[in-house]
């Protein structure tokens, strides 16, 4: 059974930065590479938000509007780990951060589709705050 854990969240001023990491447990390390990977968030009293997703070899990326130019999504095949490095962040960015795998190949019109993600990990929680 695939298990996602999100880490590198916590609590940073304005204007800071933070990068999440994405990876799996109790699950072959190298299966991961076979999966494209989206990044979403959930803030306080709001849906679920697509951030950002990347395909398995790295070729296709996107990113919402609202992140564009701040964040950037990776992979690193060697360590089996998608990572999502967060610049100039802002409050409005406060939110429980998930990454989840999806086997279809994400595309500009459907990569924000939960439906098409089918393992999700718990989240990690970023607060931006002064």
């Amino acid at each position: 059974q695939v298990q996602l854990v999100e880490s590198g969240g916590g609590l940073v001023q304005p204007g800071g930065s933070l990068r999440l990491s994405c990876t799996a447990s109790r699950f072959d390390p190298f299966e991961l590479d076979a999966y494209h990977v989206g990044w979403f968030r959930q803030a306080p009293g709001k849906g679920r938000e697509g951030i950002s997703s990347i395909s398995k070899s790295a070729g296709r990326k996107y990113y919402a509007d609202f992140v564009k130019g701040r964040f950037t999504i990776s992979r690193d095949s060697a360590k089996s780990t998608v990572y999502l490095q967060m610049n100039n962040l802002k409050p409005e960015d406060t939110a429980i951060y998930y990454c989840a795998l999806r086997t279809s190949l994400p595309g500009a019109s459907d990569w924000r589709d939960e439906g098409e993600y089918a393992y999700w990990g718990q989240g990690t929680q970023v607060t931006v705050s002064s």
